[in-house]
């Protein structure tokens, strides 16, 4: 069962880097195999998918869905060109900085589904391509949820186990993450110089633009930013509330489409489905590698390389944990490093460093690839939709080498640290 796991995982994850079958088509093929071939039953496949993040995912496209129609994307679009003189570098560099920032206090997926349609939008008023924009959000996205407890699943986890608080968190994977941020502004000014600085840009023309003129329903637009208020605050303080993150989610869609008054019909419609049915299927086929005990015993081999010297054991998962999370799930893949650093700590051992370089590795890997994180999948997802396609080969040509470079600062930080 061990074997038929991992082909079935290959044969899937080599479908969706050659683009010869659709990626949910690819996933759900898989996660079926898995069921018939008896890896696993329905029951448990189920129980490997991710409610929480699938509730997320639905709860902030409906918001996103009812807020858009009020024009408020439009508005903050033309508010940031105008504040920026319509500067194409300014404006990269700008929504770099938002997404990140906001990555680190709400759930990464959360934050693109908010940027994406205000950076399509803008692009299309500036006349370039939203691709390179779009890219470092994905990348500005992963780091931002990396530099806090709450930015990122694994995090959680890492902190919710270790006892560690918000502020460990922000003093150690945050600085490394600012270190990072430096490099991608470096980096996109090097990769897309050519390719920003051709777009044509009427300055003159997005100054005389009237922001005020986009909004189509003003009380829609307040009520929609008053709740995404209330949603941040409902995540940031969700276990002390609780409340599921995906349940404040699911809460914020229902009362928009309550209070929005708009076609219910058309809203759900433009929840991306196949980015969920994509998700839920991958859970399942992830699942397969942690029902057979694949993960579990790769996680077990990586710590028996190392022999238990401190620094190698560090350096190892980093690297491992940023590897493997660029094409697997790091959720699963960091609940098993979990319970052997753990048993480290009891056998008297310092293991401080190990959860850094776990949650930096895991967390800065999804980078690497298109499917490494939720928010990649999502916003490449908005893209094709708006057709600015961004397919995996092409995402892996910035990602990955970017990925290699964030995680080499994480590791140099961690050597002066430790």
């Amino acid at each position: 069962m061990e074997v038929l796991s991992v082909v079935i995982f290959a044969v899937v994850i080599i479908a969706i880097m050659t683009e010869r079958v659709h990626r949910t088509t690819a996933a759900l093929c898989g996660a079926v195999l898995l069921i018939i071939t008896g890896v696993m039953t329905g029951k448990e496949a189920i129980s490997y998918i991710d409610f929480n993040t699938i509730g997320v995912l639905i709860g902030m496209m409906i918001f996103v869905a009812v807020v858009k129609k009020s024009g408020l994307f439009e508005y903050i679009s033309i508010k940031a060109a105008k504040a920026v003189k319509g500067d194409p570098w300014k404006i990269m560099i700008a929504f770099v900085l938002i997404t990140a920032l906001l990555s680190g206090l709400l759930d990464n997926v959360t934050t693109v589904l908010l940027v994406g349609p205000m950076t399509i939008a803008i692009a299309r008023m500036l006349q370039v391509d939203p691709v390179p924009y779009m890219m470092m959000e994905i990348l500005a996205s992963n780091i931002g949820g990396t530099a806090t407890m709450i930015g990122d699943p694994p995090n959680i986890m890492i902190g919710s186990a270790a006892g560690l608080s918000f502020m460990e968190f922000l003093e150690n994977t945050g600085v490394a993450c600012l270190l990072v941020v430096v490099a991608q502004l470096i980096m996109m000014k090097v990769m897309y110089k050519k390719k920003v600085e051709s777009g044509e840009i009427n300055t003159s023309q997005v100054m005389s633009l009237d922001e005020s003129k986009s909004v189509t329903d003003s009380k829609l637009m307040k009520t929609g930013v008053i709740v995404l208020i209330i949603v941040v605050f409902g995540f940031v303080f969700h276990d002390k509330l609780g409340l599921e993150s995906s349940v404040i989610a699911l809460a914020a869609g229902a009362f928009m489409l309550l209070v929005g008054r708009q076609n219910v019909d058309e809203i759900i419609g433009d929840v991306e489905w196949t980015t969920l049915l994509f998700f839920m299927a991958l859970f399942v086929v992830v699942g397969g590698l942690q029902q057979t005990g694949v993960i579990k015993s790769l996680s077990k081999a990586l710590i028996g390389l190392t022999d238990g010297h401190y620094i190698l054991t560090m350096l190892v998962l980093l690297w491992a944990s940023a590897l493997l999370s660029s094409v697997l799930d790091n959720i699963p893949f960091v609940a098993t490093l979990i319970p052997l650093v753990l048993a480290m700590q009891k056998q008297g051992m310092d293991v401080e460093a190990y959860w850094w370089a776990i949650s930096l590795g895991a967390c800065l890997g999804g980078n690497g690839t298109m499917i490494g994180a939720s928010a990649n999948v999502v916003l490449s997802d908005i893209a094709n939709k708006h057709g600015y396609p961004i397919t995996f080969k092409s995402y892996l040509r910035v990602g990955f080498p970017f990925m290699l470079v964030s995680v080499a600062i994480s590791m140099v930080y961690l050597l002066l640290l430790y």
